[in-house]
């Protein structure tokens, strides 16, 4: 049985993948655990690696190193193909003013670590390492590594010690952002958490219009679309009980019923240009549209055809080609009104109405081939992380400052990852992986990195927290967790009138805590701390990523 035993402790490339898969499998069965309703999730991992390294367990350096970048790389890389398809959009409407308070959060956490450094004289990678615990963000503490090993790079103490100020930092930053949550809350009692109307994103609306306004009889509706700035789709013109599908050279005559799909915010507006908004409510789920007349059918079809990706909807013509119209197109689960400048994407669900035959026309020339969505574009994934290796490499030099500035392993995929997922399809480049690939790479990569980065950090781990070391610790990533957030969310609830709601979900998202997300969701009756989380998180994530390496090439 020796060579059993020595499969477990004598290092090697098998026992060092041994050692992370159990760390990894035994972590995650852990997570499941919830106290009080809030579990640590995925980063129990983080202390089962912690607990291996405190037993003593060793495994070969070059290959934890390797085991730790790589997850790294993949995880950043991933996340940045999520949130990149909203990144931009983010900052529209009500998103500017959550982007800036959870910069907010950003600036002010780091202005207060960099203070604390200075003034008790720590050092300022041992801080850096404690704030990403504080913030519950071990992208940042990746980057602030890298960036520290560019300074320091005979000096891998200061890169454990990292480890093991974040592994202090990380509970008791839940902890402390859960307790900001419950002073909002406590604020906020006796007051609406209805967000309000004018910040909800824009969602197509179906109506029906009947033509009173004899300005617009005898017109097309390319021109009628020229008379008004509302961006709208005409589906059905029924016309003497006779339904028709429209074209942009379709006359609109005096009481035609239209049904149109718009925003919301944009009906009256519509109203005023046709004349005349029908009663009958056309946005209810259980409606049977190929039921409303015999000739034409409703069918959602899937964009698959890779030479499609990034192609403007209006540049492919097929209304007027196949005498057919787009109503609405589905992406990533949210509908989006289905105007000629929209490109389209590999994914993309578009809801066509019209003739049968027609319908199948178009099918055969979109895809609609589901499988073709389960094969995975490697090709895209293994070209964005190169790149983003490649960036990440890159030395800036800066004005001031000694050495140059590098974007590390952790800043450069990101960038590309967003970049990718944003304009991707723009290029012809299919970026598109389902919801749930997307997760697993992302979860697989984090999972290696927290199994590594524990491991590494957890030979002193105990020593240190029951210290006096370890209190001070405990207390300065409290203040770190808490000071920030309360400030900003007092600030943006008491003076700026921001939504209970919408403030706790830009705090989580700010502070990439989706621990503290759960116990959020559970104090409101609606979605909006998770909406708000979603629109803040990239940009807050970025900016760490970013800063945190400044502050170590500049002060460290």
């Amino acid at each position: 049985m020796n060579w059993f035993v020595d499969l477990f402790t004598q290092p090697s490339t098998i026992q060092t993948l041994l050692v992370l898969a159990i760390i990894a499998a035994s972590g995650l069965a852990l997570g499941k655990i919830k106290i009080y309703g809030i579990s640590l999730g995925i980063t129990f991992v983080f202390f089962a690696g912690i607990l291996a390294g405190h037993f003593g367990i060793e495994v070969n350096k070059d290959m934890l190193a390797f085991a730790q970048n790589t997850g790294l790389i993949i995880f950043v890389y991933t996340l940045g193909l999520q949130v990149g398809p909203g990144f931009f959009s983010s900052f529209k409407k009500g998103g500017v003013k959550l982007n800036l308070l959870g910069i907010a959060v950003v600036l002010s956490g780091f202005v207060l670590t960099i203070g604390i450094s200075l003034a008790c004289k720590f050092p300022v990678t041992e801080m850096t390492g404690l704030f990403s615990g504080a913030v519950t963000n071990t992208p940042m503490l990746g980057a602030a590594q890298q960036a520290a090993m560019q300074v320091h790079p005979g000096n891998p103490d200061a890169i454990t010690a990292m480890s093991l100020a974040c592994a202090v930092g990380y509970p008791v930053g839940v902890i402390g952002m859960i307790a900001v949550i419950i002073i909002l809350r406590m604020m906020n009692r006796g007051k609406s958490s209805q967000t309000k109307a004018c910040t909800e994103p824009a969602k197509p609306f179906i109506a029906e219009f009947q033509i009173c306004n004899p300005a617009i009889f005898g017109k097309t509706i390319k021109e009628i679309t020229a008379l008004t700035s509302s961006k709208f789709v005409i589906s059905r013109v029924w016309r003497k009980g006779k339904v028709s599908i429209p074209t942009s050279d379709t006359v609109i005559a005096e009481h035609d019923h239209l049904l149109v799909i718009s925003n919301q915010a944009d009906v009256e507006k519509i109203k005023a240009l046709f004349g005349e908004k029908e009663n009958k409510d056309w946005n209810k789920e259980d409606i049977d549209w190929n039921a409303i007349d015999s000739m034409l059918i409703s069918r959602r079809i899937l964009v698959t055809k890779t030479h499609l990706n990034g192609v403007r909807l209006g540049s492919l013509r097929l209304r007027n080609l196949y005498g057919i119209n787009i109503t609405r197109v589905n992406r990533a689960g949210i509908d989006l009104l289905a105007s000629p400048n929209l490109r389209l994407q590999i994914g993309d669900r578009l809801t066509i109405v019209g003739e049968s035959a027609a319908v199948d026309n178009v099918c055969k020339i979109l895809g609609n081939e589901e499988k073709r969505l389960n094969e995975p574009n490697l090709t895209a994934i293994f070209i964005g992380l190169a790149i983003g290796v490649v960036l990440g490499s890159i030395p800036f030099s800066i004005p001031g400052m000694s050495m140059p500035v590098k974007l590390g392993i952790a800043g450069g995929p990101i960038i590309i990852g967003i970049l990718m997922g944003a304009f991707g399809p723009r290029i012809h480049l299919t970026t598109y992986t389902t919801q749930s690939a997307n997760l697993m790479l992302r979860e697989f990569g984090l999972v290696t990195y927290l199994a590594g980065l524990g491991l590494d950090a957890g030979k002193d781990f105990f020593e240190t927290v029951f210290c006096t070391q370890g209190l001070v610790w405990i207390a300065l990533a409290f203040a770190m967790a808490v000071i920030p957030t309360l400030a900003v969310g007092i600030t943006a609830q008491k003076f700026l009138k921001t939504d209970y709601a919408r403030n706790v979900g830009m705090l989580c998202g700010s502070m990439a805590n989706p621990m503290a997300l759960n116990y959020a969701s559970t104090t409101v009756d609606n979605d909006e701390p998770a909406v708000s989380y979603a629109t803040v998180y990239p940009m807050a994530m970025f900016a760490r990523v970013i800063i945190v390496q400044l502050a170590i090439l500049l002060l460290a």
